[in-house]
C-alpha cells in the first residue's frame, strides 16, 4: 500500500506494476547467465542433501526449473532425490 506524504491518500499497486516489479528480479547462475523458468541447469559442485546421506553430484543436469524468492532461489526435481531447492550460485545454465 502506498501513502502520499502530502495528502495522506492511500492506494495499492496495480497488477501491471506488480508484473513490472517481478520482471526486474534477475537471477543469475555462477557464470553470470540469466536464468528463467523452464531452463535446464547443471550442478557445478557436489551438494550434500541436508537431513540425509544423499549427495547431488557435480555435473547433474536438472530440467525445467522454477525460480522462487528467497535464499534458495531455484525450485526443481532431481532424478533419484526428488523435489528440492538450490542456490543459483551452485549451478550453471546447461547448453541446449
Amino acid at each position: 500500500m502506498y501513502i502520499c506524504p502530502e495528502c495522506a491518500h492511500e492506494w495499492s499497486t496495480t497488477a501491471a506494476e506488480t508484473r513490472a516489479e517481478d520482471d526486474k528480479r534477475v537471477i543469475r547462475d555462477a557464470v553470470g547467465n540469466e536464468l528463467r523458468d523452464g531452463d535446464a541447469i547443471t550442478v557445478i559442485k557436489d551438494l550434500k542433501v541436508k537431513g540425509s546421506s544423499l549427495v547431488v553430484k557435480m555435473g547433474t543436469k536438472v530440467k525445467n526449473i522454477r525460480l522462487v524468492d528467497g535464499d534458495h532461489d531455484i525450485d526443481c526435481k532431481i532424478d533419484g532425490i526428488g523435489a528440492m531447492q538450490l542456490k543459483s550460485e551452485f549451478v550453471k545454465k546447461a547448453s541446449n
